[in-house]
């Protein structure tokens, strides 16, 4: 390869100088060819300078069309359809660009179903608060229940000038064909927490209130408020050394005294039916001890509940004689304070109702008794026996004031 390149260039010496001058003389066209690459040559500059201009002035004016169609297409095509027209441009190079343009048409309609979701989402809310009406309506009828119950309930008109008794009367009156049972709940006022849960018992109860119990009218309201007829529960001297209390009636004091005494106790609250007494073994067996007593809760048009602490009362008989509203009490519930006992007084006492027709039962705020009428209660009524208070027995079953 060494030998072989300086040779190249002593051929091409030899070359150049071997057009001859003869050959000029000769008249061949010799000195054509050695000018016609010459010319060639110029030819190609001025070919490749022609085109490069022709270039740069073709790309030069297109440069700007395709610049201002790209600027314009971004700031159309968001805005409006008609914007899509100056897209137009961009296709006529390619001679099938005018048709492109028209299936974006068909998709700009396809946006405006969006606002059929927002409708849909609009109306999802509307169906949810109608669930809530169906359960609304549903305890009408329930409510709707309730009334037949509630009428036999119904108080009996009392006139203006009825006695304080049917005033202050708990509005009821008893369906017929029904053993009536009423419950009486004595010593009510002094043992707040029992009182309270007595209160809190189904009603109605008849609940007889001492006179020495605190905030004793405030009670009796609360009492009233719920549902429970009132009575007076008065205090009176027993045969045994037991204590009824303070300003209790006793035998030993003259006819004033025990007036005093009984009228004190009469006005200590009001909204009460009657009186029955609190202990008496001994005071209700003395016919001159009870008769002003008696009297006086005559006067007033109140009843008269014998507690039967003793059987030598006197108290019935009186009542007789004063032509007054009276009752006896049937059964005594809590002699023994526990919860099989008492229920199984107001066994006995359902017995009684079945009997004659009605039943009056006496109890006391211990927790045994409260414990037996809870569960007792909702079960009698269940067996056909109704619960009444004390001012319906009398209205029903006796006679008098």
């Amino acid at each position: 390869m060494a030998r072989k390149s300086p040779r190249k260039p002593q051929k091409a010496a030899a070359r150049k100088p071997s057009p001859k001058t003869p050959a000029a003389a000769s008249g061949r066209p010799a000195p054509g060819r050695a000018v016609s690459p010459i010319l060639l040559a110029l030819a190609g500059v001025i070919a490749v300078f022609a085109v490069a201009l022709g270039a740069r002035f073709i790309i030069g004016r297109d440069a700007p069309e395709t610049a201002v169609v790209e600027r314009e297409a971004p700031v159309i095509a968001p805005a409006v359809p008609p914007a899509v027209a100056p897209v137009k441009p961009p296709p006529p190079k390619v001679a099938a660009a005018p048709p492109p343009p028209e299936p974006p048409a068909p998709r700009e309609p396809e946006p405006a179903p969006t606002p059929a979701p927002q409708v849909t989402e609009a109306l999802a809310p509307v169906p949810v608060p109608a669930p809530p009406p169906p359960p609304a309506l549903t305890p009408k009828p329930v409510v709707a229940m309730l009334p037949p119950p509630v009428a036999p309930l119904e108080p009996p008109k009392v006139a203006p000038g009825s006695p304080l008794w049917k005033k202050n009367a708990l509005p009821f009156r008893a369906p017929p064909g029904k053993p009536a049972i009423a419950i009486v709940i004595d010593d009510m006022g002094v043992d707040r927490k029992r009182s309270n849960r007595t209160v809190s018992l189904p009603a109605p109860l008849t609940l007889a209130w001492l006179p020495y119990a605190h905030e004793l009218p405030a009670q009796a309201r609360a009492a009233r408020a719920a549902g429970h007829e009132l009575m007076l529960h008065l205090p009176m001297e027993p045969s045994g050394s037991a204590d009824p209390g303070p300003q209790a009636l006793r035998v030993s004091l003259d006819k004033g005294e025990i007036l005093r005494r009984t009228k004190a106790a009469l006005d200590s609250f009001d909204g009460y039916v009657g009186v029955n007494n609190h202990m008496g073994s001994r005071f209700t067996a003395d016919s001159a001890a009870m008769a002003p007593v008696l009297g006086e809760i005559a006067r007033r048009g109140l009843l008269w509940l014998d507690s039967r602490t003793t059987a030598k009362s006197a108290g019935l008989t009186l009542a007789r004689e004063l032509q007054m509203p009276f009752a006896g009490r049937d059964i005594f519930l809590d002699n023994e304070m526990t919860v099989p006992a008492v229920r199984s007084q107001l066994a006995k006492t359902e017995q009684v109702a079945r009997s004659q027709g009605y039943a009056i039962a006496i109890g006391h705020p211990h927790d045994a008794t409260i414990d037996a009428l809870a569960s007792w209660m909702p079960e009698v009524q269940k067996r056909g026996f109704v619960l009444v208070p004390v001012s319906a027995v009398v209205r029903a079953h006796h006679t008098g004031g």
